[in-house]
């Protein structure tokens, strides 16, 4: 399924920011004109990705300092050790569009 979030300009640059949608707590980061979409949160305790801070294509869970990347949601750094859930996000005429599977894990 895909859902439009909101116009990229609404989205700030280098920091996150947490949606709900169709079930779903994501944190979207914007990177230029790219966007990035986690589950929000972190797979070693349970913290708001969207709080954390972002440096390059990673970011560090606020709670206690696990990196996870952005474009596949694998841990960086330790104390997690399982991946965030990873979803397309897209860029069309200005506006972020996700895609959700229905199925998937709801983060």
């Amino acid at each position: 399924m895909e859902i439009e979030v909101a116009p990229l300009t609404e989205l700030p640059e280098g920091r996150g920011v947490r949606v709900e949608t169709a079930g779903h707590r994501i944190a979207l980061f914007r990177i230029g004109d790219d966007v990035y979409a986690l589950g929000d949160r972190c797979s070693h305790a349970e913290a708001s990705l969207a709080e954390g801070e972002v440096f390059d294509r990673e970011v560090e869970c606020p709670r206690h300092g696990a990196e996870f990347d952005l474009r596949t949601g694998r841990p960086l750094s330790l104390p997690a050790t399982r991946p965030v859930p990873v979803y397309a996000a897209e860029v069309r005429d200005g506006v972020v569009y996700l895609t959700i599977d229905e199925e998937g894990d709801r983060s």
